[in-house]
C-alpha cells in the first residue's frame, strides 16, 4: 500500500468524500498533504454537526463545506514547499486546478477562499471551511469567529451564541495534538513508488 493510500484511509480520521479522494490519488498529492485535509475535513464534520444540532434553522450547504475542507490546499500538489513554509500561491492555483478538473465554481472556490475569508463577497460556506482550516490544529481567530457569529446571531443573542461556538471550537481544537500527530506521520513530499 502507498503512503499516499495510507494517508486517505487510515484510521482514525474520516475519510474524504470520494470525489476529493479520487482527485488527490490521479494527482499524486503528497501524503502530507492528503493527511491535512482529512484533519481539515475532521474540524469541519465537528462544525456542521453542532450546526445542525444547535442551529438547525439556518441554511448551509453542507456538501458544499464538506468538499471545500476536503480540498482547499489542493493547489499544494502545485506548489509543494507551500506544505512546510509559508505562501499563498497554491489559493488561485488550486481553484484553477479544480475548474480544469471539471469542479464546479460552488466547489473549487474554497481553494481560493480559505485563506481571504475577509474579502467582501466571501460567503457563510466560505467562513466555516476557513474556521475549519484554522481549529483543525486549535488555532483561533476572533475576526473569523465572530464572522460565524454574526451569522448565527438573529433570534438568539449574540453572546449566547458566542459562547456556544467558543464550547464548540475549544471541543474541537480538543482533538489538535491527535490531528497534528495523524498529519505529521506522512512525509511532505510523494515518496518514488
Amino acid at each position: 500500500m502507498t503512503t499516499l493510500r495510507r494517508a486517505l484511509t487510515d484510521p482514525p480520521l474520516p475519510r474524504l468524500p470520494g470525489a476529493a479522494e479520487e482527485l488527490l490519488r490521479e494527482l499524486d498529492a503528497p501524503p502530507r498533504l492528503a493527511a491535512h485535509l482529512r484533519a481539515v475535513h475532521d474540524a469541519a464534520l465537528g462544525v456542521l454537526a453542532w450546526l445542525r444540532a444547535q442551529h438547525p434553522a439556518v441554511p448551509v450547504d453542507h456538501e458544499a463545506v464538506l468538499y471545500g475542507a476536503a480540498t482547499h490546499d489542493i493547489g499544494k500538489c502545485l506548489h509543494p514547499a507551500e506544505l512546510s513554509e509559508p505562501g499563498s500561491a497554491h489559493e488561485e492555483a488550486g481553484h484553477r486546478l479544480l475548474l480544469a478538473r471539471g469542479v464546479p465554481e460552488r466547489l473549487a472556490r474554497f481553494a481560493r477562499t480559505h485563506g481571504s475569508w475577509t474579502e467582501a463577497g466571501t460567503t457563510f460556506e466560505d467562513h466555516l471551511v476557513s474556521l475549519a482550516d484554522k481549529v483543525w490544529k486549535a488555532k483561533r481567530v476572533p475576526e473569523l469567529e465572530q464572522l460565524v457569529v454574526d451569522r448565527l446571531a438573529g433570534a438568539v443573542p449574540g453572546w449566547q451564541v458566542f459562547m456556544e461556538l467558543d464550547d464548540l471550537l475549544t471541543g474541537v481544537a480538543g482533538r489538535a495534538d491527535d490531528r497534528l500527530a495523524f498529519q505529521n506521520t506522512y512525509p511532505a513530499a510523494a515518496l518514488p513508488r
